[in-house]
């Protein structure tokens, strides 16, 4: 289970009144009955994916995302409730909760809120202000404050708070003005109208610091930098923050007099009538300069870093589920190459079930340079393992690697063998090589020789094999280490979950790594169920999982519909079906006068049939089930199991190389989508190094995800760059 999951089900104990409810509709742009549903399902223990697949009906068909974002929202108020009461509780020991405060503090809706209402009653380090108060100047202060109107003169007044420590009346004077400059910087009303002032006309500026190492240019776009706060983009921010980290960037946020200014004369503004007006006017200029900017800028920037590590979290999520969702090219058998120089090309052959036929080492290329007795091993081992298909890993020596296999797949052709190559991502197959569960996969493998086994099977199946790695390791971010590794694994984590509940789980085959992420089941439970699995063979049917220990009624139904049962007793377990609908899934089949042994194209018909005889609210109604429901259970009836990753493209199979001097402004080619960025995509053509389709090339209704293919035409060549601008051409969508 997720970590956000877990955690909302820790918290969904807590009662959330209305207000909560509402707001999470507002925000998510839902009914409030959506959102009562789901706190309800979720506070019952059930998972996302189980409520988004089987419980239509009841939150009015939500999809994952939503439910996410909910029971992420539901973690966010018990914090901010815990927050509140430990707020609430510290200034009650103080004496200080008045009954306008503690309804302030129950009003408001944001931590933001909360802890402007604390500021002043907050423990202080020893301030100028803690000083003065502890000198007995705070009547001093509020009288400043007040801005009476009279003849006594402000160092008449202050002469009656002189004491040991307070010698003269400029000394009381100044202690005081430090008291009133606190009460403003702490004003909640105050602060709070500045920041809001600052979110919308702040400007984040930068420089390049005086002794920055940055001989490469990489930030040369920031060096003299200025722009508006409300109008940066968020891999702006990133890049400044990574800038000013690196000592390269000396990073600061402007905010306009007139702002502070305008926010604080809400609450104070010196009465020209009153002696004291130059001393609360000196006070309020010291406020902002010491105390209130620096605070709202502090809040600025933890606001504009919040908000890119949001957007590159969700970019990095939705990278890594266009990944996960390449579709499979089973039936193959595999040759992977993890290229290199020094240490040569590894090599690994999988058969279709990914079974390891044969592994070594070929050294092509420089400093060995044995390329003719490289070309020959790979030519034997196609002959002698039937490979059709070379998988070749994207990172150092690729493209020389590339080279050979397009060498070795003509000679082949020559020989009537239809021999394709594939470069695939091998982010992460470093990673995987030396865990503990490749150790324990391939025991016998060495470590460098894991990768290139890794890499053939993840052609084979990607989601199967890139489960096993951590998704931080698969490196299709933006930014990915400078931002929260705690929220990003959450992320990532639900969404490898969303996509291998999507897609189901051979409970017969799956690895640990796999089963791990069906709902319900998690890392120990996944192990005992291969566990059983290898001590008394593969399970006849779905039910027999519940012999698994520790797999009990609640496990089991979050469980059953994301796994399947290949060729088992009972064919509906090779479906989406959930085994709570099996009965009605059996009367729809009685409906259409089939039966469960019924053939495909019988159903298909019959199914067709049925509903042109009965509309679908019809039957639903006949049979005392939701229309959600019975739309996927007629689905699946038809396409059991259906695998929808079958619906997309296929990767992208090549023959030859190519190489940038072949290009020509306006050539038309295809490519596979390596990452997807805010400002465009990059785009595998051929090349050594990816082409870039900008943002501004992309129309605004293409969804590009990492491992699409998609039709390209070349917009600009840099050849001494090795630079490539592609434009997006519809003729080869």
């Amino acid at each position: 289970m997720a970590k956000a999951e877990c955690l909302a089900s820790s918290y969904l104990s807590l009662e959330f009144n209305l207000s909560v409810v509402k707001n999470i509709s507002e925000q998510l742009g839902i009914k409030s009955s959506q959102a009562a549903a789901a706190i309800k399902l979720l506070n019952d223990g059930n998972t996302v994916p189980f409520i988004a697949r089987y419980r239509k009906e009841a939150t009015d068909g939500l999809d994952e995302e939503i439910l996410q974002q909910i029971a992420v929202a539901i973690v966010r108020y018990a914090r901010l409730e815990e927050r509140r009461k430990t707020i609430l509780s510290g200034i009650e020991s103080q004496g200080k909760l008045t009954s306008q405060l503690r309804k302030a503090l129950l009003d408001a809706e944001t931590l933001t809120e909360i802890e402007d209402l604390y500021q002043p009653y907050k423990p202080k380090r020893r301030s100028r202000a803690r000083i003065a108060r502890d000198r007995g100047l705070t009547g001093l202060a509020q009288i400043i404050l007040e801005q009476p109107v009279g003849y006594e003169l402000p160092v008449d007044v202050a002469g009656r708070f002189l004491s040991d420590q307070v010698p003269d009346a400029h000394t009381a004077l100044a202690g005081a003005r430090d008291i009133v400059a606190e009460t403003i910087s702490d004003d909640a009303a105050v602060r709070g109208n500045l920041r809001e002032r600052a979110k919308q006309w702040a400007v984040l500026a930068t420089k390049r610091t005086a002794d920055s190492q940055d001989q490469k240019g990489v930030y040369e776009l920031y060096y003299d930098f200025a722009l508006r706060v409300d109008r940066i983009r968020p891999h702006q921010v990133l890049a400044i923050r990574r800038g000013e980290t690196e000592h390269v960037l000396r990073v600061g946020i402007e905010i306009a007099d007139r702002d502070w200014q305008a926010a604080i004369a809400v609450q104070y503004r010196p009465n020209l009538q009153s002696p004291f007006a130059s001393h609360l006017a000196d006070a309020i200029a010291d406020s902002a300069r010491r105390l209130l900017i620096p605070a709202v800028e502090r809040d600025l920037r933890r606001h504009l870093f919040e908000q890119a590590d949001a957007h590159a979290t969700h970019v990095f999520a939705r990278n890594l589920k266009g990944l996960l969702n390449q579709p499979p090219l089973p039936g193959h058998t595999v040759l992977g190459l993890d290229p290199g120089y020094r240490t040569g090309c590894k090599l690994a052959v999988v058969d279709p079930t990914g079974k390891v036929l044969n592994t070594g080492t070929i050294y092509p290329h420089a400093p060995h340079g044995k390329w003719e007795n490289s070309k020959a091993a790979l030519l034997d081992i196609i002959e002698r393992y039937s490979v059709d298909l070379l998988a070749i890993g994207n990172g150092t020596a690729s493209r020389e690697t590339e080279e050979l296999a397009a060498a070795v797949v003509r000679e082949a052709k020559k020989s009537a063998r239809d021999v394709h190559y594939v470069i695939v991502s091998e982010a992460g197959a470093s990673v995987y090589s030396a865990s503990p569960l490749a150790r324990e996969e391939l025991p016998h493998l060495d470590v460098t020789l894991r990768g290139a086994v890794s890499i053939a099977r993840r052609l084979q199946d990607p989601l199967a094999e890139l489960v096993k790695i951590d998704p931080r390791s698969i490196g299709v971010g933006l930014y990915q280490h400078d931002i929260d590794q705690a929220e990003l694994a959450e992320a990532l984590a639900f969404t490898v979950k969303s996509v291998v509940n999507s897609v189901g789980v051979d409970a017969n085959t799956a690895s640990p790594a796999l089963l791990a992420h069906v709902a319900g089941i998690g890392a120990h439970l996944a192990e005992r169920i291969v566990t059983h699995r290898d001590a008394h063979g593969p399970f006849a049917a779905r039910e027999a999982l519940q012999q698994v220990h520790g797999l009990g009624p609640k496990a089991y139904l979050q469980a059953a519909g994301f796994l399947r049962i290949r060729d088992g007793i009972e064919p509906l377990d090779d479906t989406a079906i959930h085994p709570e609908s099996y009965s009605i899934a059996r009367r729809v089949l009685r409906e259409a006068g089939l039966t469960k042994n019924s053939s495909f194209i019988d159903r298909k018909e019959g199914l067709a049939a049925l509903l042109t005889r009965r509309s679908l609210p019809d039957l639903a109604a006949h049979l005392s089930v939701g229309v959600p429901t019975l739309k996927d259970i007629c689905d699946q009836l038809v396409q059991p199991g259906r695998d929808p990753r079958a619906d997309l493209p296929a990767p992208l199979l090549r023959s030859d190389v190519l190489k940038i001097e072949d290009l020509r402004i306006g050539m038309e080619l295809a490519g596979t989508v390596r990452n997807v960025v805010d400002f465009g995509a990059f785009v595998d053509i051929g090349l050594k190094h990816d082409a870039l389709l900008h943002r501004s090339q992309i129309p605004s209704d293409a969804k590009l995800r990492p491992g699409m293919v998609v039709g390209v035409s070349i917009q600009s060549v840099e050849n001494e760059r090795s630079r490539v601008g592609l434009a997006w051409n519809t003729d080869l969508e």
